[in-house]
C-alpha cells in the first residue's frame, strides 16, 4: 500500500520543482520511487565537493534533506498541510570522490504532526557513504509563509 497522498510520485516534476533552488545548484535529480520510498541522485563534481576532493559533508547533508522533505510533502494534502523540515542529523560513513551518490528516503513515522524520516546515502557500487534521519513538522498550509501549490 502506498504512502504517497497523490499516488505515485512524479519524479520529472520533483525534479523541476528545485531546478532554480540549492537542488537544481547541486544537480539533485528524482529517479525512483516506490510505495513507500523516493530516490534521488547528486553528482560528485566541483560542486559537490571540499577542497580534498571528497564529497563535502554538507552536500550530502542538502541531499538528505532534499529527498526526505520531498518525500514528506508528498504524504499529506497540500491544500490542508505542508511537511516541513525541523531536524536533521547526519553520520558520514566513507567518502566518495566521483560519479554520482544515491540517497533512499523511508518513513520511521508519520504522524499527524511530525514525521521522522531515515536517508541511505550509496555510492555508485552500494556502499553507504552517509546515514541520515531528518524530522519533518506537518503544519497547517499558510503557516510560515507555505502555500498550497
Amino acid at each position: 500500500m502506498t504512502i504517497w497522498h497523490a499516488g505515485t510520485p512524479d519524479l520529472a516534476a520533483m525534479t523541476r520543482t528545485g531546478a532554480t533552488s540549492m537542488p537544481g545548484f547541486l544537480g539533485i535529480e528524482f529517479v525512483e520511487a516506490g510505495d513507500d520510498w523516493i530516490r534521488a541522485r547528486m553528482p560528485v563534481n566541483e560542486r559537490t565537493k571540499q577542497p580534498y576532493g571528497r564529497l563535502h559533508g554538507g552536500a550530502s547533508v542538502a541531499l538528505a534533506e532534499t529527498v526526505a522533505s520531498v518525500a514528506a510533502a508528498m504524504t499529506v494534502d497540500p491544500a490542508v498541510s505542508a511537511a516541513v523540515g525541523m531536524e536533521i542529523n547526519a553520520n558520514h560513513i566513507r567518502p566518495a570522490g566521483d560519479g554520482f551518490v544515491y540517497a533512499t528516503a523511508r518513513a520511521e513515522a508519520r504522524g499527524r504532526t511530525s514525521q521522522v524520516w531515515s536517508i541511505r546515502i550509496e555510492d555508485e557500487d552500494g556502499r553507504l557513504v552517509c546515514v541520515a534521519r531528518m524530522t519533518a513538522a506537518v503544519i497547517p498550509t499558510g503557516r510560515g509563509g507555505v502555500v498550497a501549490g
